[in-house]
């Protein structure tokens, strides 16, 4: 029995079937990357954002899907798809732009769902009413923000120009909405305490939802790679990311999804990446050593695991 609950699990459960998520890339940007409140983005994303096999953004979004849909159903006999608005931030575009991609996206045979990457100061009230009427029409939505850190000063050496609490704030007032909420973590980050990952699973636990992990990987090119090459930064060890991922698992809910506990990168992309080991080791390696230690998600939650989410 796999010791948290994995997304794999939440799908079946939800659609009766394995669902398939389908990268769509649309013409988008990040205010830390345009001038707004910031310049040059996070310092460990590249020039493509997060996505790594995403078709042109000049596509429509009914050609993305469409040539995905053939491949996956094909390779995989899938007939269920969530279309996954995926790299920069998705909702940083005019509030007709966004609502005529997802409409566009929420009409494509077999989808069931949207996810919708993007960041805590992203958001607006037109765009999250906007996601709430497509969800009372039968398009489950998702709204991924990525959070990496609890702690405002690292938030601040990643560039990130916004804080824990606009997290927060944009978490609230997605879950009033009535939407479904993923939260993206770094667990490994450099700069940050154990202390930091419990705290940030503290927040994760108010909302609910879902919760990606990530490891820490340097893409060539980016600000990260300058400072790893000038000895500006090291990476923690493998063990250190082990350790920490599982005390946030153990600290989590046990009624929250796990999307994810390894960010992966193509090879020729990386300086350094998961410690030159497949993200399926790291994986198995963490699955054996919460069995090893009887560990399971929530196993740290004391009975409450905090404050959950109250209108």
């Amino acid at each position: 029995m796999i010791p948290y609950r994995p997304y794999s699990e939440f799908l079946r459960d939800r659609y009766g079937e394995k669902v398939y998520k389908l990268p769509v890339n649309i013409p988008c940007s990040c205010p830390n990357r345009d001038g707004t409140r910031g310049f040059g983005g996070c310092i460990f994303c590249g020039e493509s954002g997060s996505g790594y096999e995403l078709r042109d953004e000049s596509e429509t979004v009914t050609g993305q899907l469409s040539e995905n849909a053939d491949y996956i159903g094909k390779r995989y006999k899938a007939k269920k798809f969530i279309a996954y608005f995926q790299s920069f931030s998705n909702t940083w575009l005019a509030d007709e732009d966004f609502e005529r991609y997802l409409t566009e996206a929420a009409a494509f045979p077999g989808v069931v769902g949207i996810s919708v990457s993007t960041r805590p100061d992203c958001l607006n009230d037109e765009k999250l009413a906007f996601m709430k009427r497509l969800q009372e029409s039968g398009t489950d939505v998702t709204v991924e923000l990525g959070l990496q850190s609890s702690n405002d000063r690292t938030l601040q050496i990643l560039n990130r120009c916004h804080t824990a609490a606009e997290y927060e704030s944009a978490a609230y007032e997605v879950r009033a909405a009535g939407l479904d909420l993923c939260t993206h973590l770094i667990t490994d980050l450099p700069w940050d305490s154990d202390e930091d990952v419990l705290k940030a699973a503290g927040m994760v636990n108010r909302f609910g939802g879902h919760v990606k992990c990530h490891s820490l990987y340097i893409e060539k090119g980016t600000a990260l790679a300058q400072m790893y090459e000038k000895g500006e930064v090291s990476l923690l060890t493998a063990e250190d990311f082990q350790r920490r991922t599982i005390a946030l698992l153990a600290a989590l809910r046990p009624d929250i999804v796990i999307d994810r506990l390894v960010g992966r990168i193509p090879e020729e992309n990386c300086i350094a990446a998961n410690w030159n080991s497949s993200w399926w080791k790291i994986r198995d390696d963490l699955v054996a050593e919460m069995e090893r230690s009887g560990l399971v998600q929530g196993s740290a939650c004391d009975g409450g695991c905090g404050q959950k989410f109250m209108l």
